[in-house]
């Protein structure tokens, strides 16, 4: 290891974690260096490009130079070809319809998904839509986001504070969502009872990038006739663990500022098929899930 170039990445990972700067002495006592020493890095840092100094030179803070490179990975990353193995994992777990989503608005689109092998299981398609705040997944996104009352409105695109039913199972208010938002917070994931379609249960857990942005959803689809809230909080566990891996392979920590207190250990990827392109086609046909 080139330890230079590692106390460097080290000073820059470091400094990007303080909001409003550090001084030299900050960075020298925190990180165990010399005054020269860390000096010299923090310099190297500022003249090139991806730290800043103050007028008076006695703070520094990490440049927009992060940012950009971090907005170019991050849009290059294909969700569903870096996330695919970790639901591969989990199908093969669990033997439930496991699906990758995110959130478009009012809705969640799904990007990836495996088929139960059981004869009765839930059903769902690659490129649908469901409610987001009827599909578990969709929910687990709203919970992650945090919106206050106004905002959850216009996420929705609701003109007043009740819900439209899709089964009579729906929560039909806002005050009742946000209920059950600050539940599925509060235990790491989000659950549907037959709430989107009749028949059909659902468990979502939130996925955060390196930002501890929610940028998707890990759900599974349960038939009700095996979905009793017993029979789902046993399986939440290995639905958190997956979100948590699946988290972690895109940067998340736990110093990211997310509290996703997880093991790590507790799935095994399996190997993702070659070339697996993102379905780039959203027709807005509702889904069994």
């Amino acid at each position: 290891m080139d330890s230079t170039l590692a106390k460097g990445l080290g000073v820059l990972e470091w400094l990007a974690r303080q909001g409003e700067g550090a001084r030299l002495a900050d960075v020298a006592q925190t990180l165990g260096l010399g005054r020269s020493n860390a000096h010299r890095t923090l310099q190297t840092l500022v003249q090139c490009g991806w730290a800043t100094q103050d007028g008076g030179g006695s703070r520094y803070t990490a440049s927009l130079k992060l940012f950009e490179l971090g907005a170019l990975v991050d849009g290059a990353v294909d969700l569903k070809n870096r996330l695919h193995p970790f639901l591969a994992a989990l199908a093969q777990a669990t033997g439930e319809t496991i699906h990758l989503a995110v959130l478009d608005g009012p809705d969640i689109v799904y990007l990836d998904k495996f088929d139960s092998p059981l004869p009765v299981a839930a059903y769902s398609r690659i490129g649908g839509r469901a409610s987001a705040y009827g599909a578990a997944s969709g929910k687990a996104l709203l919970a992650a986001l945090a919106l206050n009352d106004a905002a959850l409105r216009a996420q929705l695109a609701l003109a007043t504070d009740d819900l439209p039913a899709h089964t009579p199972h729906t929560l039909t208010t806002l005050a009742a969502l946000q209920a059950d938002l600050a539940a599925a917070r509060t235990r790491g994931w989000a659950s549907n009872f037959e709430e989107w379609r009749l028949g059909v249960c659902g468990l979502g857990a939130a996925v955060f990038n390196a930002r501890a942005e929610p940028v998707a959803a890990i759900g599974m689809s349960v038939p009700a006739i095996r979905c009793t809230p017993a029979q789902a909080s046993a399986l939440a566990p290995q639905l958190r663990a997956c979100a948590a891996q699946a988290s972690a392979s895109l940067g998340w920590t736990a110093a990211s500022g997310q509290a996703l207190a997880l093991p790590l250990a507790a799935l095994r990827p399996a190997q993702a098929p070659a070339a697996v392109r993102r379905n780039r086609s959203v027709p807005a046909t509702p889904l069994a899930t």
